[in-house]
């Protein structure tokens, strides 16, 4: 029932931009007193069911049944009024809406308004988001275009391409790209680097330019060879990924632009699915287009198809696996909004804090507004690059400010491959416009293509190569740092920053007041955009209160002298000039000091610790709200002390409930999760860590530095397997530049209620891993046999370790190290090895089993079960070997054609940690006195000889004693028997019928 006494704050139906490590409060309050309680309903906290409701529709076909939501009591503040702080810790489009629920009734009372909306963006983007579009191909020999070559040579392509022939320049590589990346990262400040399309593209059939379009792409799983080094000890996708270690070991992140609306002809998709293809009514293929363009080389996807939006999903979830952090998605307004929601959703199940930037160049303002409501996009392309005049950004600027404020991020690019360069027109212009979309950009969102910096005037053709003009004399290098530095440092491009233009009088000017207080700070950004002729800036101070009496321009340093005469206050620029004006000189003194050294990303930084912190705050406290507790006193608490911080959020006890893993120990051991742990990794080193099941990756996360010194990042614990699941943790550090990779398994506890041990193994799972039966006979020995019987894979292993102490324990001996096994019938042979297993088992009494089949003739074979037991309150060993009877008809031999069993015991004398030595004969001294129970035999000491045991009785058992030989004195300390049972070597054998049993 909807009641007009009701009032929520924030309003109903209102849509909120938030980022991962933020916090929402909502209160709802009533006019008059009334006996009840307060809930709020809401998906906060469960963007991961919202994803798999996504997930499931699509790919299952079953319809939404919001397992999502829940209700989350609010607590009461006053008479009449409720609240609820929660923390938002994971991207995603989520909801709330509170309602009271009256004293002894059912049909609780709800606000007027819809659901409010939170577009919540990953921790990631929240500040310093300058982004260096880079295209691989123009780091090749014609980057600072000195790579001119005789008319001569030059004509020759044009010669050959008249002749039908095909002739490609040297592209630059990935290689070639790397060694800038201190310039483009640290110096200029550019943390985002986003490469246009890597893909293969057409070098022949529709090749369109010299080189191909990027755009077209015949594989979106592949990179193109062309980018790559000829290197038979790196592929060109190790290649591509050490251009990824290189990005996240100076501290950015990789966008890799993907054109999924379309293929290039002959993509591989042709092939493999020609009904996805686009057709136009006569049949053929259509070719995409904008603005009146038709883009010919490219054939358009249809993505009616459902298989499509799966084969799209594998494609971003594989770059994601190869260390990518975000994609451009050229075009994307094209692809429908269901597909970019399930495929976000499945993206970011497996990384949630990956970032999707839309390119809705062309389409309509509305269809972006969908894609990054709810579609989940985090950003788009801004149209601010095309307004110049006073009027064009008038008129576009401010549809952008509720964007920033509800919905997503717009990028404001100074230049992109589809404008000509800026520089061409002027140096002057390329600065202006250049500042212009830097400092009007909301949390540092802004971009430009390479080049920019150098001032290239080449247009950037992505059919071709054409210059950088890179290390030009003139240039816009310590111009851009300076941008990057502001953006960076100063809180006015913080979240939560106000953005209005507040220019009065004519001219073509603009002035745009920023203020963000929380933080009390207020910046003026005035331009002249005329880049010819100065002019005068005037601007409302009413609507941009600008307290003191002296101001400094960030971008200039130097002090700028404001007339306040009259109802507006202006300030004169020169022709181009974009002024960042400042009543504060602290801000200029701490800019002057980030200009000295690279970008600090602080915000960044403390963004990513409040998201950890948060996270692992909601995760133990799933119905809890954040009421009594500073989020950023949580973030400084787990940045000093993740154990600490862990054990001060355990509701139930002390423990710190967290396994921890270390780089690079762990590297070499299995480490335990308990069922609800975190897992707690840390490394001297900056890393990047994911817990993977399977193909799948669960949980990952970015090393953050610690107060202590080093690196930690919290891996979240995964939902409780029903049973104990083996996983891994795959860890990259960065260290001079570069990535190691290294991986070790984990093993992922179920509930303690619901743990179930293995006790068989099939073939395949015993022989795919290092799997042992460890017995003890509760005196200190020991048998520890491989499921790969009678391999040896360390000093430790042994069928008999004993105690010779009878009285504590100590060192033990090993004695009986391992028994070797052939199955002979009619003169051939066949030992007892991995290849003839067919499983493994173990049980509680220590007793190990491995059952063979053992190919005899003709196609027959036997069955043979071989057990090992160690015999309790003694050092002894018990092997038994059990020929199975035939069961019915087969092909197993007939019980009544014995097979010979041979048997050869390895025996030594060494201690447990002593490397293992072969027997070289008697100075061993092993007296031999045998003894039998039933049947004959013969039996010579040396080895070679055999003993042979007379079978076809049935079971049969022999039991061998030999005394073991020792210093008296050593007997007298210790308390030994001399007469104890122990091994001898030696050989023997016997004849197993059908269901008969030789036990030694």
């Amino acid at each position: 029932m909807i009641s007009r006494e009701l009032r929520q704050e924030p309003e109903p139906g209102k849509r909120i931009l938030l980022f991962a490590g933020d916090t929402v409060r909502f209160r709802l309050s009533l006019e008059r007193p009334m006996q009840g309680r307060a809930w709020l309903r809401t998906n906060i906290g469960n963007a991961r069911a919202l994803r798999a409701e996504i997930i499931r529709e699509t790919e299952e076909d079953l319809p939404p049944l919001a397992r999502d939501w829940r209700d989350l009591p609010m607590r009461p503040v006053s008479g009449g009024t409720y609240e609820i702080t929660l923390p938002v810790c994971e991207p995603g489009h989520l909801e709330a809406k509170a309602f009271f629920l009256p004293q002894g009734q059912t049909d609780p009372l709800w606000p007027e308004g819809g659901n409010t909306v939170l577009n919540v963006k990953p921790a990631c983007l929240c500040a310093g988001n300058t982004l260096y579009n880079a295209f691989v191909r123009q780091f090749g020999p014609n980057k600072s275009g000195k790579d001119i070559l005789p008319p001569e040579i030059a004509s020759c392509p044009r010669a050959l391409d008249n002749k039908g022939w095909t002739a490609i320049p040297r592209s630059g590589s990935f290689r070639d790209l790397i060694p800038h990346l201190d310039f483009i990262i640290q110096g200029l400040g550019c943390r985002i680097l986003q490469l246009l399309p890597i893909h293969p593209t057409p070098t022949v059939y529709a090749r369109m330019g010299r080189f191909g379009s990027p755009y077209a792409a015949l594989s979106f799983f592949s990179v193109d060879p062309a980018m790559a080094e000829f290197d038979p000890s790196a592929t060109p996708l190790t290649q591509f990924g050490e251009l990824v270690d290189a990005v996240h070991a100076r501290g950015g992140i990789l966008l890799l632009d993907m054109a999924i609306n379309h293929t290039g002809w002959s993509a591989r998709i042709h092939e493999t699915h020609p009904e996805w293809l686009k057709r136009d009514r006569d049949g053929c293929i259509h070719c995409p287009g904008a603005w009146g363009v038709t883009w010919a080389d490219l054939t358009q996807l249809d993505f009616s198809h459902k298989g499509l939006w799966r084969y799209m999903a594998d494609v971003f979830l594989t770059w994601c696996r190869r260390g990518v952090d975000g994609f451009r998605c050229d075009a994307g307004y094209m692809v429908p909004v269901p597909a970019w929601t399930y495929l976000i959703a499945r993206v970011r199940r497996e990384f949630p804090e990956t970032v999707f930037l839309l390119e809705g160049l062309g389409g309509k303002i509305s269809v972006s507004t969908d894609l990054m409501n709810l579609a989940d996009f985090d950003a788009a392309y801004s149209e601010l690059f095309q307004n110049y005049s006073r009027g064009e950004i008038e008129g576009y600027l401010p549809s952008t400010f509720p964007l920033m404020d509800s919905d997503g991020l717009p990028f404001h690019f100074a230049e992109t491959h589809d404008n000509n360069r800026l520089a061409s027109v002027s140096p002057a212009w390329a600065r202006l416009r250049t500042a212009l979309c830097a400092l009007f950009s909301p949390c540092g969102s802004f971009g430009f293509a390479n080049g920019v910096e150098w001032l290239a005037t080449e247009k950037l053709d992505v059919h071709g190569a054409s210059s950088l003009n890179w290390g030009a004399t003139e240039n816009l290098v310590g111009f851009i740092t300076r941008l990057t530095r502001i953006l960076d440092a100063h809180p006015c491009f913080f979240p939560g920053t106000r953005l209005s233009l507040v220019h009065r009088e004519a001219g073509n000017h603009v002035a745009l007041f920023r203020e963000n207080r929380e933080h009390g700070k207020a910046l003026l950004v005035a331009a002249n955009l005329d880049a010819q002729n100065p002019q005068t800036v005037s601007w409302d101070p009413g609507a941009a209160s600008l307290p003191g009496g002296e101001f400094w321009d960030l971008v200039s340093g130097g002090r700028l002298s404001v007339d306040r005469s009259g109802s507006a206050w202006s300030v004169r620029l020169e022709p181009g000039q974009v002024a960042c004006l400042t009543p504060d000189a602290g801000d200029l003194a701490a800019l002057e000091r980030a200009v000295g050294g690279p970008p600090s990303f602080s915000r960044l930084r403390r963004q990513k610790l409040r998201a950890m912190a948060l996270d692992a705050f909601f995760r133990l406290h799933p119905h809890g709200d954040l009421f009594g507790r500073d989020p950023g006193a949580l973030a400084d608490a787990l940045g000093q002390d993740p154990e600490a911080f862990l054990r001060s959020l355990n509701p139930h006890s002390p423990e710190t409930l967290a396994a921890t893993w270390t780089w690079p120990r762990d590297t070499r051991r299995e480490v335990m999760v308990p069922a609800g742990h975190f897992l707690l990794v840390r490394s001297p080193l900056p890393f990047r860590a994911r817990l993977v099941r399977g193909e799948s990756a669960h949980s990952v996360a970015e090393g953050l530095e610690t107060g202590a010194g080093g690196w930690f990042a919290l891996l979240h614990p995964p939902e409780p397997p029903e049973r104990h699941e083996r996983a891994e943790i795959q860890v990259t550090v960065y260290e001079n530049g570069r990535g190691r990779t290294g991986s070790a398994p984990v093993i992922l506890l179920g509930p303690p209620e619901k743990a179930r041990v293995r006790k068989r193994f099939s073939r395949a799972q015993a022989l795919a891993g290092p799997l042992l039966a460890l017995g003890v006979n509760r005196r200190g020995g020991m048998m520890r046999a491989h499921a790969r019987f009678s391999e040896l894979s360390s000093r430790y292993d042994a069928l008999l370790a004993a105690n010779l102490n009878p009285r504590v324990p100590e060192d033990r001996r090993v004695l009986f190290t391992r028994c070797r096994a052939w199955v002979v019938f009619q003169g051939y042979s066949r030992q007892l090895e991995a290849a003839c297993l067919e499983s493994f088992s173990f049980t509680h009494d220590s007793t190990a089993t491995w059952s063979f089949t053992i190919p005899a003739r003709e196609r027959q074979h036997v069955n043979l079960l071989v057990t090992a037991r160690m015999e309790q309150g003694a050092n002894a060993v018990s092997l038994a070997f059990f020929r199975e009877a035939r069961k019915g008809r087969g092909e197993i031999l007939a019980d009544n054609l014995p097979v010979t069993l041979i048997l050869r015991p390895d025996l030594e004398d060494r201690s447990f940690h002593e490397t293992t030595k072969a027997f070289t004969g008697p100075e061993h001294a092993f007296p031999n006195a045998v003894r039998a129970r039933e049947g004959g035999f013969t039996f010579a000491p040396s080895p070679g000889h055999a003993l042979d045991m007379d079978l076809t009785g049935g079971a049969f058992h022999v039991e061998t004693q030999w005394q073991y030989m020792v210093h008296r004195p050593l007997e007298a300390e210790r308390g030994l028997d001399p007469d104890s049972d122990l091994f001898s070597p030696g050989w023997f054998s016997a004849e197993l019928g059908g269901g008969q049993t030789a036990v030694l």
